[in-house]
């Protein structure tokens, strides 16, 4: 019998012996009135294997798009466009790595979790194979989940930014690419009506696809009581509320991964110099299927290579290596679950110093009124006679840095300042809080290059909480959904935008209307808003234009010509679609899925942010920015929670749940939920068993 087969037949048997130890009977998921599952469990694996269930139901082809890349199996269900995820995860030798590590890495307990989540989703696959997306795709296995997270990590560390430039042949300076952004807000009691403690949790995210957010609630008779979301294929959840504490994450841009140029043998292709010595790359290949034509699976063979660095790249302007954290630990995904099960902000922290998360922000309330930020990564010990942010000589073990790691406590971090509250927007983490509190710049270790920079969003939340000695609940939300530019307007994406407000339309006669309309306008996103629709506008248009053209990340300023053609733009695609220039946002931007398609305010780097897509006749359909917000008050006497998904609870389009939040989150409204086990049994439109 060859080594295949008998690799098979333990699969199946592995998967099938996990199933018989999990009874479906003893789980029990509950649906409410908005489809949000309510799992309960005695045990944590039992949970787990409920989880897997009820996100199959709602998100089954999400969630195997999750697991398509660490098959190397993208391409073949996708095509071209999927081919470029599988290399990444073959640069990333992750299969390698969760195979050597996956015995030593987790706990007996979390092996558990992870074993009962694969026996729920193979019970759902076996029992609904017409969703099965391609052959041979189950049964799951731990080590596929553990991949998965893994090599979404190297993703939310911005590895790819690089890797891409590298491809492309044009890197001199790995520079920070910041994207669409995220917020995360506490308040203590001492800044609060109510005297309790705020947390809004608030990542922003794209609104389909498999890293879109998934609400759901987890209870086992093991101390497992959290409600909040995850990505399709999430074991536990990346954010959320139990009943002592809650964080929500935003993602940081300090220095996470580094980027060496070889010198390379002249002759031999495959040596390079270190240490006045002659190394050899490691070959490496990849074999992809790759769908053409809707139905043709064509085999391409693709070659990389390995050298002490790690990742290494051929291209025409030289040979590069780069090295990153993300790919030496595949613990995060049992810290994520220690985080889910912390009672207090000991344990909280106990489940930081695991140091198993290569970054991300985060930012945490509890019912001890403690509010905490951490601005979050693994940081070697850099050589500090080397700039990091440019491309480093591959050729010295002065650049080699080993896989040790500063503490949390030489991290940038904030806990109960007095002032009362912390804000991160994905800004810079040295403005956190009030000016009299914020962290200092040069306490800390200037190789792990920490953002310096603000966006819009982190300057108009200073500026909002400073109008209030106290905040009340109402406040709270008001701030977290403001869609105002700052004055000045200073963009995530661009430097400022302020050249865009401030034309002199006696200059560009062919465009006065316009330019006297931003002269004019209040800096609110609202659907009623004329001018808010050419912003809106120009603004994609630019960010279109400066990434073709190379210049973002990067801008510093914005050329006046470049902000005259973004307005000319504007009144072409206004005028050939609406004619005429004065259209609410509303009409322009809209809130789409299926049938249904609602007015929708807000901007690139407001709070209650909305990044858009072109649609058709015109449209903007928001695609990604807010999507799931969770928003908590604690005190002495517990938690209120109310959160809000930006479609509803289900991606099947069949499913009631489908778009049924969608009028609620256009209007900036929540729903009521709990953790209470009593009440959610009462209000129950739906009980049943995984099978």
């Amino acid at each position: 019998m060859s080594k295949f087969i008998l690799f098979c037949l333990s699969i199946i048997c592995y998967a099938s012996l996990v199933s018989a130890q999990i009874d479906p009977d003893d789980i029990t998921i509950i649906r409410d009135k908005w489809g949000v599952p309510h799992i309960f469990a005695p045990k944590d694996e039992q949970v787990a294997y409920g989880l897997a269930w009820a996100s199959a139901e709602d998100n089954f082809h999400e969630m195997q798009e999750n697991i398509l890349p660490v098959r190397g199996r993208t391409a073949e269900y996708k095509g071209k466009e999927g081919a470029i995820m599988d290399v990444f995860g073959h640069l990333m030798n992750l299969n390698q790595l969760v195979e050597e590590r996956y015995d030593t890495s987790f706990s007996p307990k979390f092996k558990l979790v992870l074993e009962g989540y694969c026996a729920g989703v193979n019970a759902y696959a076996k029992a609904h194979p017409k969703e099965v997306l391609i052959k041979n795709m189950f049964p799951l296995t731990p080590k596929d989940l553990v991949t998965a997270y893994t090599f979404s990590l190297a993703f939310m560390t911005h590895v790819h930014f690089d890797l891409g430039k590298i491809f492309q042949g044009h890197i001199t300076r790995h520079e920070m690419n910041i994207g669409v952004g995220s917020n995360g807000m506490a308040v203590s009691s001492s800044r609060t009506e109510d005297g309790k403690t705020y947390l809004a949790i608030n990542s922003h995210q794209p609104l389909n696809g498999p890293f879109a957010w998934y609400e759901a609630h987890l209870c086992s008779e093991e101390g497992w009581n959290i409600i909040g979301a995850n990505f399709p294929g999430g074991v536990s959840l990346l954010v959320g509320a139990n009943e002592n504490l809650g964080w929500g994450h935003t993602l940081n841009y300090p220095d996470m991964d580094d980027v060496y140029k070889l010198t390379m043998h002249e002759k031999d292709k495959l040596k390079y110099k270190f240490d006045g010595k002659w190394e050899v790359l490691e070959v490496r290949k990849v074999k992809l299927k790759v769908k053409v034509l809707g139905f043709l699976k064509i085999p391409v063979n693709k070659t990389y290579y390995w050298s002490k660095y790690g990742t290494t790249l051929k291209t025409k302007t030289g040979v590069y290596s780069v090295r990153f954290p993300a790919n030496m630990d595949i613990r995060s995904i049992e810290q994520w679950y220690r985080m889910n099960k912390a009672s207090n902000l000991a344990e909280f922290q106990n489940a930081l110093d695991m140091q198993a998360l290569p970054g991300i922000n985060v930012v945490y309330a509890d019912r001890e009124d403690n509010i905490y930020y951490l601005n979050n990564g693994l940081f070697p010990y850099r050589n500090q006679d080397y700039d990091w942010r440019e491309v480093l000589p591959g050729d010295t073990s002065a650049t080699l840095w080993e896989a040790k790691y500063h503490p949390r406590k030489d991290l940038p971090q904030l806990l109960n300042p007095k002032c009362g509250y912390l804000v991160n927007t994905n800004n810079t983490p040295f403005n956190a809080t009030c000016p009299e509190e914020n962290l200092n710049p040069d306490d800390y270790d200037k190789t792990m290059g920490f953002l310096t920079d603000d966006n819009n969003r982190s300057l108009r939340y200073h500026a909002l909480i400073a109008e209030y000695d106290k905040l009340s609940w109402d406040d709270f939300k008001t701030i977290k959904y403001d869609i105002s530019f700052a004055e000045p307007a200073h963009n995530n994406f661009m430097l400022g935008i302020e050249k865009l407000l401030s034309l002199d339309p006696a200059t560009y006669l062919n465009i006065a209307e316009e330019i006297k309309m931003l002269n004019e306008w209040d800096r609110v996103t609202d659907i009623e808003s004329e001018a808010a629709s050419i912003v809106i506008l120009c603004i994609k248009w630019l960010v279109d234009e400066l990434v073709e053209s190379g210049k973002l990340p990067g801008v510093t300023e914005l050329e006046e010509e470049e902000v005259v053609e973004a307005i000319k733009f504007a009144q072409k695609h206004l005028k050939k679609y609406f004619n005429s220039v004065h259209v609410p946002l509303g009409d322009i931007q809209r809130h789409v899925r299926g049938e249904v398609s609602l007015p929708i305010g807000g901007g690139p780097d407001i709070l209650a942010a909305v990044h858009t897509e072109y649609d058709k006749k015109g449209v903007m359909r928001a695609s990604s920015g807010d999507s799931y917000i969770e928003l908590v008050r604690y005190s002495k006497d517990g938690m209120e929670i109310e959160t809000v998904n930006c479609y509803g609870a289900s991606n099947k389009k069949d499913s009631p749940h489908y778009t049924d939040q969608m009028e609620m989150f256009v209007n900036k409204k929540t729903k009521k939920m709990t953790l209470d086990k009593e009440t959610i049994f009462k209000e129950a439109v739906r009980t049943y068993h995984p099978k």
